[in-house]
């Protein structure tokens, strides 16, 4: 495939341009999708953590929905007492308990309508929810460091610079503005700026300090207003797989798809609210499945290529059958097991901040934990440990 297809629609600096990455270990990214993705992706994550590959990843990228559950792991790694194994013991008390507990609670309608009331702000309102439902006080310092566990990205998109703005302890940047080392910013408000879903939970502002930010080459924008009144948007404006940060760097990459797919509709709404929604949710679309091409072809070239990864896609309108694992007796995942219509009842839905029932949150977290099984089986691993059951084996996935 030419070197533009593959590089589009990632804009490459020529810093980037190299002969190809050049960290050999494994990053993991997390899709957007509001809850939907929040509780996929926690499936996926307590199978990684199952097969010890929570404990070998180097970075874990993320936007949207999949920055409230990395946020979350990330917050509490230095509690989830890793075994001999790499295994997290305290994986489900620390992240599952927490996260379903979330999704309990409707945010979005709440911050919406609160947000109508004069000098207040939507982008407040959600990071006010975050802080007082999941992370608290914490900041960004309290991410690990990279010599303790990965580094969790959190990208959200700067308005301004049309650019992705990449939150994580040792820095804060956008490659047109600049750096800020060592941040002290609420873990909340990365989160909520990860996930400001236009048009009814964008924007999230910064109110910044000029001095704390380093300027680097090539930083254009490095002035006022873009260092001190930033305005941001969902991550998935920019880039809904979180893969950029990611496939630039590294040899193996891992992504978690928890993004939905948009259905025809032979009369779509004319006011100006509903209407604005069905066409960024055309442009969402568009842009993830422009990053996945790129993905899915960087795995089929040959091994030695610029552009060619290792890893494995799995998304939460996958078909178990299209990944045809060979016969494993006593596999679980099989397409029988996980019919491709109830999966697809999954998929469907909606992309928000709202509570969700209890059955419905175990079928998303089970299809996670069973779609990134089969994955990683076909397309990373296939002498992996056989798993026993679904997480939550009496609800499956319909």
């Amino acid at each position: 495939m030419p070197r533009t297809e593959l590089q589009s629609p990632v804009e490459f600096l020529d810093r980037d341009l190299r002969d190809g990455p050049d960290k050999k270990g494994i990053a993991l990214c997390l899709s957007g999708g509001g809850y939907r993705a929040m509780l996929f992706h926690l499936g996926s994550l307590w199978r990684l953590n199952e097969l010890g590959y929570l404990k070998k990843l180097a970075r874990i990228s993320s936007v949207s929905g999949g920055s409230i559950t990395a946020g979350m792991l990330g917050l509490t790694w230095n509690r989830l007492a890793f075994d001999q194994g790499g295994v997290a013991t305290a994986f489900r008390r620390e992240v599952v308990e927490p996260i379903r507990r979330f999704a309990g609670i409707t945010i979005d309608r709440g911050s919406i309508l609160t947000s109508a009331l004069p000098g207040v702000s939507v982008g407040d309102q959600v990071a006010a929810a975050y802080r007082k439902h999941l992370f608290g006080a914490a900041t960004l310092r309290d991410l690990p460091a990279d010599d303790v566990g990965p580094r969790f990205v959190i990208n959200a998109t700067n308005v301004q610079s049309a650019a992705l703005m990449r939150f994580s302890r040792p820095y804060v940047a956008d490659w047109r503005v600049g750096r800020i080392p060592n941040p002290s910013i609420d873990l909340a408000v990365a989160v909520a700026a990860s996930s400001a879903f236009p048009p009814f939970l964008s924007p999230v502002t910064l109110d910044l300090d000029e001095d704390v930010w380093l300027r680097d080459e090539g930083n254009d924008l490095h002035r006022p207003p873009f260092t001190t009144d930033v305005v941001l948007t969902d991550g998935g404006v920019y880039d809904n797989l979180g893969l950029e940060t990611a496939w630039k760097r590294y040899e193996t990459v891992l992504v978690s798809d928890g993004g939905g797919k948009m259905a025809p509709d032979p009369e779509p709404p004319g006011d100006w609210a509903r209407h604005t929604k069905r066409v960024l949710d055309l442009i969402d679309n568009q842009v993830r499945s422009l990053r996945k091409r790129q993905l899915i072809e960087s795995y089929k070239l040959p091994e030695g290529q610029a552009f060619h990864r290792k890893g494995a896609y799995w998304g939460i309108r996958s078909n178990v059958a299209d990944y045809a694992l060979p016969a494993l007796a006593g596999y679980p995942f099989t397409p029988d097991r996980l019919p491709h219509g109830a999966t697809l009842k999954l998929a469907d839905t909606p992309t928000r901040l709202k509570a969700l029932d209890e059955k419905h949150q175990e079928r998303l977290i089970n299809w996670g934990y069973a779609v990134c099984d089969v994955a990683l089986r076909r397309h990373v691993d296939g002498s992996l440990p056989l798993p026993s059951a679904l997480p939550y084996a009496t609800s499956g996935v319909s």
